[in-house]
């Protein structure tokens, strides 16, 4: 008798084939003499660089800082963006106020900045949420003596709450690559210095472990994100 895989279960595993198949004709590739491994290392030598440089607990230290930087940054920069997104779409004031500010910093360079980074995505999605909630939900609110405090904690957080969402993971993926070009020049510490201090030393291998941890972090965070959207958004379509 045959085990029938759910449907979450088969989606999660097809989620994982492309980064496998490239892998593998990454490695094949190699192996069949198409490119140099001096510049250019298969992933199992990647791999073996990796297991040493895990043993020696390098590896953990700059992926501990480099995680410690992105979530202080993240979190800095994305609470404060979802609270302004929606007092902007409920007050008309504060979106006259804020919305020359946005325009204005928005184009600015974020480099080694982070929090002001995930702090742009995400007001914009949270704002074009609460905005875009049908004007049905709002009378209904009203007509039933909402006040303030429950308009927006109960109807424009949850009507904007996808679309919140949209902007956390794009904020997310920013945050990984702000910091990790700030990393490259401006510490002694983390992925980004990892990366860039092997490739002056001509160390390619550990060079491409450190982008092969970054890639593999982004995708870890990508799933648990959206896990966690699951769970908070059980009614978006998927």
């Amino acid at each position: 008798m045959g085990i029938e895989m759910s449907g979450k279960t088969r989606e999660r595993l097809l989620y994982l084939i492309s980064p496998i198949a490239l892998l593998v004709i990454w490695q094949l590739l190699l192996m069949a003499g198409i490119g140099d491994r001096r510049f250019i290392p298969a992933p199992s030598d990647i791999a073996q660089r990796f297991v040493t440089l895990a043993g020696s607990g390098e590896l953990e230290w700059h992926v501990a800082v480099t995680l410690y930087r992105v979530f202080a940054g993240y979190f800095i920069g994305a609470v404060p963006a979802v609270a302004i997104g929606l007092l902007m779409a409920m007050f008309k004031p504060v979106r006259i106020f804020v919305d020359p500010l946005i325009a204005v910093l928005f184009p600015i360079p974020k480099i080694a900045l982070v929090a002001i980074a995930v702090f742009f995505p995400v007001v914009i999605n949270t704002y074009v949420g609460a905005a875009n909630i049908e004007k049905i939900y709002w009378d209904v609110a009203k007509n039933y003596g909402a006040s303030q405090t429950v308009m927006f904690t109960r109807v424009v957080f949850f009507g904007a709450l996808p679309t919140i969402f949209a902007g956390l993971r794009i904020a997310l993926a920013v945050s990984f690559i702000v910091l990790v070009a700030s990393e490259f020049v401006a510490t002694k510490s983390g992925i980004g210095y990892l990366i860039w201090n092997s490739w002056e030393l001509l160390q390619v291998d550990v060079m491409f472990v450190g982008i092969v941890t970054i890639g593999v972090l982004g995708l870890i965070t990508s799933v648990l994100f959206q896990e966690i959207e699951r769970k908070a958004v059980p009614w978006k379509t998927e």
